[in-house]
């Protein structure tokens, strides 16, 4: 089911003048996204295995009453290293998408608020950040700073600073000359003050649900990196980096790669179908303002 499939009933409630519910779709798309979230939070809860314990002995294993998901090359137990590894994925999802945001609003609202040459500064600078491709911009960070989760967090999460800005300043831009920023200048508060009180509360909206979205864009090329070995470093149950190890192992061990790529969609199509859903939501409660 697409995402398009499944928000729908959604838009068509929305231009109903309705209160748009969530579909099935979405609901379900919700259900695996808080499942994954508590996974990601407590994975020993639902795994008595340790994820790095090698066993030879048990090496490429088929899934079993024992080992749900089987075991891989070094006889570890795929079930473990899945959950252990939507701990590292969402973080890594989760951290780059604030840093991201944190970054945007930042660049965003001195640009859309200021006047002359800051402004004009970083939209150039802006610019020029964004004639790299993110994966591109995030390789050349990555060969700076070196290998390493903490390494991708920095790279993707500054890959995404460019978008969020540039998005933070037109809505800083619409903002400023509304009725209420003319109205708080009038009655003579600080510049900065209603920047903070007024026009950044009122520009965030779009911001953070196309923040929500980029988690799924983040998770993506944190383990397209972890993949090329850029990532994340072995032993680490990361699915990027998991999958990498299986590639040897496709004709012999399949359910090796098949379960953290499968875990990979499900965590980025939830998010983006809950992201999409919430996006029609704002739209549409603007639209009715």
């Amino acid at each position: 089911m697409s995402a398009t499939t499944v928000l729908r009933p959604v838009a068509a409630a929305a231009a109903g003048g309705r209160r748009a519910l969530p579909s099935p779709g979405v609901i379900t798309a919700m259900i695996v996204l808080a499942a994954l979230l508590i996974v990601g939070v407590i994975p020993g809860a639902f795994t008595s295995f340790d994820p790095l314990q090698a066993s030879p002995a048990s090496a490429l294993q088929a899934p079993s009453a024992e080992h749900l998901f089987g075991t891989d090359q070094l006889g570890r137990d795929v079930f473990a290293r899945v959950l252990y590894g939507a701990q590292y994925s969402l973080s890594l999802g989760l951290l780059a998408t604030a840093i991201g945001l944190v970054g945007g609003i930042l660049l965003g609202v001195v640009a859309g608020y200021s006047k002359g040459i800051a402004d004009r500064a970083i939209s150039r600078f802006l610019d020029i950040l964004l004639a790299f491709p993110e994966v591109l911009l995030a390789l050349i960070l990555i060969t700076i700073l070196g290998p390493g989760m903490s390494s991708v967090i920095w790279a993707v999460g500054i890959g995404r600073i460019p978008g969020a800005a540039r998005l933070v300043r037109s809505q800083v831009l619409q903002a400023r000359g509304s009725s209420y920023v003319s109205s708080a200048v009038g009655l003579g508060l600080r510049r900065w003050t209603v920047v903070a009180r007024h026009v950044v509360p009122n520009s965030l909206g779009p911001v953070l649900v196309n923040s929500v979205l980029g988690v799924g864009v983040c998770i993506i090329f944190g383990a397209s990196l972890s993949f090329l070995g850029l990532g994340a470093v072995p032993p680490t149950p990361e699915w990027g980096l998991m999958l990498s190890e299986a590639r040897q192992y496709l004709s012999l061990a399949p359910w090796i790669s098949i379960w953290p790529g499968l875990f990979i969609t499900l965590t980025v199509v939830s998010v983006t179908v809950t992201g999409r859903w919430w996006q029609q939501q704002v739209v549409s409660r603007r639209s009715s303002l």
